[in-house]
């Protein structure tokens, strides 16, 4: 089954929790803190697998999650850091952010990463708040929460030539004549429900192998959603050359003004991909009116600059000529693969806090102060001092102050309730 999209939820390990320890040895008077510090949790990252050629397995599992790091422990020894949690794609995977849109990763090369999600750090053992003020503490950092979002897999085959044109041109037919790749053939429109990839190896000496996708479903109306073409035009996207298959029969339309209109909805989809070079394979020339229809063809597009190539996917007429040829311009052409745009994103933003009141209850939201409730031992009562404490340094009591806070109310900081008091 080819699937090439996919929404998934990651979630980077939580870090491990500080230790609260003090040494109690026979020797060793005022032994003072030694409780070690949390493990870092383990990130989620992605990474490019060639041997992979769709999002398949997303279809079957969509929660990712890394490990947590281990706690701190006394003696001040620190937590095992857990291990990143590997998740492989295949190449040409762009990681999208599903709200916006925006190109988080374009993931091309074989083994290239990107990290989805961060683990989280580990929290400090009170021997990190030791001072010649505070010389006993009695409570230590929970682990840092790990990053985690849902974020969106788009496949786009990499290959080096797309064939295009309408549905029973012969795409799929010529394409099993190029390569080794067997799909699945009939006569009525639609037939291939997704692209098919081949390798095209034309021996030695012959030049270097290159790989060709059929790309299915092209109709008028294909950028706007109609037939399959809205589904695969993003495929077409990284080719280096089109191969544009035309019917030279004009058994279902007319093979000079079917080429306009696939050209359009090219140039609809994308001002980029229309500008793509094209090489014309006028199909089908095992039959009388392909034969009788060629000079025309030819002469038309000839004068639009266009190479025409007569072929039959049926018979292999002039197959191995338009390998040949395909081969040449290939070689004339830059081998790099065409990119996304990558927008520079980060989750955890060190923005202010924002208030916001509703009756008795007011709710902070921001990333450092949700941050810290979250690494906080609230059942501790040195823990939370600290806490307020903090607060109050970065000018969150004050703040609450001028929104008009009383005794009593509620301050709400993400899933944790507290009550004001002065």
């Amino acid at each position: 089954m080819f699937i090439d999209r996919a929404k998934i939820y990651v979630k980077g390990g939580d870090g491990g929790n500080g230790a609260v320890a003090f040494r109690r040895e026979k020797y060793v008077p005022r032994g003072g803190p030694s409780g070690g510090d949390g493990g870092k949790g383990g990130d989620v990252v992605l990474m490019v697998d060639s041997g992979l050629s769709t999002l398949m397995d997303f279809k079957y599992k969509v929660h990712y999650k890394a490990e947590r790091g281990e706690h701190g422990q006394g003696s001040n020894k620190v937590g095992r850091s857990a291990g990143d949690l590997i998740i492989r794609v295949p190449p040409g995977t762009v990681v999208k952010d599903p709200e916006t849109g925006d190109v988080l990763a374009d993931l091309v090369e074989n083994g290239q990463t990107f990290i989805a999600a961060r683990g989280g750090r580990g929290g400090r053992g009170n021997a990190r708040f030791a001072s010649s003020i505070h010389r006993a503490p009695d409570f230590a950092e929970k682990g840092e929460p790990g990053e985690e979002r849902w974020i969106l897999l788009e496949l786009k085959l990499i290959a080096d030539v797309g064939l295009i044109g309408f549905p029973n041109a012969g795409k799929s037919t010529l394409l099993s004549r190029m390569t080794s790749a067997r799909p699945k053939i009939a006569d009525y429109p639609f037939t291939t429900l997704s692209p098919n990839l081949g390798v095209v190896d034309l021996g030695t000496g012959e030049g270097r192998s290159f790989v060709v996708a059929d790309i299915p479903g092209l109709i008028e109306g294909a950028h706007e959603g109609l037939g399959l073409g809205h589904e695969f035009l993003r495929h077409v996207e990284r080719t280096r050359l089109l191969v544009h298959v035309i019917d030279a029969a004009g058994l279902e339309n007319d093979p000079i003004e079917g080429f306009h209109v696939i050209n359009r909805e090219l140039r609809e989809y994308s001002l980029k991909l229309s500008q793509k070079p094209q090489l014309i394979a006028a199909n089908k020339m095992d039959l009388p009116q392909a034969r009788e229809n060629y000079e025309r063809i030819e002469a038309a597009f000839k004068k639009e600059g266009f190479e025409v190539m007569p072929i039959s996917g049926a018979t292999g007429q002039g197959v191995k000529q338009l390998l040949l040829r395909i081969q040449q311009i290939l070689s004339k052409m830059p081998e790099t693969v065409e990119t996304e745009e990558i927008k520079e994103y980060t989750i955890r933003e060190e923005e202010p806090f924002k208030i916001s009141k509703g009756g008795q209850v007011f709710s902070v939201s921001g990333s450092l102060v949700e941050r810290l409730v979250a690494m906080t031992d609230l059942e501790n009562e040195s823990a939370v001092k600290r806490l307020q404490r903090t607060f109050k340094k970065i000018g969150l009591d004050e703040a609450l102050k001028k929104e008009g806070i009383k005794q009593g109310d509620s301050v709400k900081i993400g899933d944790v309730e507290f009550y004001y008091m002065e």
